[in-house]
């Protein structure tokens, strides 16, 4: 934990805790993979996986990116109520984002979706894409998780009919399916159920944040059915096409059912980081 807030101290830390992201997996998903390994009935299979783990050991090692999609940055805020906050906290994190683009280094993925152009920093309109929440408390919490396009592309929504509530798995089955080994498996899938069209999305997003043993038995249900498809590591068949699966929820209007899917490759990265909480 830090202690008092500065535009610099933001800066510093948001920087630390993008390097951490892109450099180093966490825990609960290396011994995840490390399971999956010892679990592998396919050789195949688990020779991809351990070409997963020596490729996290060496980024590690080397303060290298885990992968050269360095994604573009997601940034989830907490801010405490009894927080009094007197800097520009936006503005912090995107110049956090311009420099991690050039010392970590960071590929430079942010684009003008029409025009193509590339702002060559990983910052343009909407980008980093920022959340903020309101929270207990006199701390404020940042994290970061780089999201890639290979996994992202492979994501989906769909505005079901209520009367379709028992096809959701089949549905999430269904997404995987169609995607392959396109999305790099092992995968993670984040399911956002409820809300409205786009808070379905930002359910299955942020439920990617979750450890990945941290699963319900209807999730586990949902996992053991897409490990069955025989998808495998790298597409390359086997048992282990995901690693977890991770369902948010919210209450929807009564007449309908929105139902997002965010594929997550086996490169979970984020990061968080405490400032402040002391007087």
């Amino acid at each position: 934990m830090i202690g008092k807030i500065t535009y610099d101290a933001v800066v510093k830390a948001t920087i630390d805790i993008i390097k951490e992201a892109e450099t180093l997996l966490p825990d609960d998903v290396i011994k995840a993979l490390e399971t999956a390994k010892e679990n592998e009935s396919s050789d195949v299979a688990r020779s991809q996986i351990e070409a997963i783990l020596r490729n996290i050991e060496i980024a590690g090692n080397n303060s290298i990116p885990l992968c050269q999609d360095t994604g573009i940055l997601i940034f989830y805020v907490e801010i405490g109520r009894e927080l009094h906050l007197d800097i520009d906290l936006k503005g912090a994190i995107l110049e956090a984002t311009r420099i991690a683009t050039s010392q970590v280094p960071l590929r430079p993925n942010a684009v003008d979706p029409l025009s193509r152009s590339n702002s060559n920093d990983n910052t343009g309109e909407g980008l980093p894409d920022i959340k903020y929440d309101f929270v207990e408390g006199k701390q404020l919490k940042i994290t970061v998780a780089p999201k890639g396009a290979g996994s992202e592309n492979m994501s989906v929504l769909k505005m079901m009919n209520p009367t379709e509530l028992k096809n959701i798995d089949n549905f999430i089955l269904e997404t995987v399916l169609n995607a392959g080994g396109r999305p790099c498996p092992p995968i993670i899938v984040g399911v956002g159920i409820g809300g409205s069209f786009d808070k379905a999305a930002r359910l299955a997003k942020s439920s990617l944040l979750r450890n990945v043993n941290d699963m319900n038995d209807e999730e586990k249900n949902i996992l053991a059915r897409i490990n069955s498809l025989g998808i495998g590591p790298m597409g390359l068949g086997g048992d282990t096409t995901a690693l977890a699966v991770h369902i948010n929820t919210a209450h929807c209007h009564t007449a309908s059912l929105p139902v997002a899917i965010n594929i997550q490759c086996w490169a979970n990265r984020h990061a968080s980081v405490i400032l402040g909480g002391e007087d």
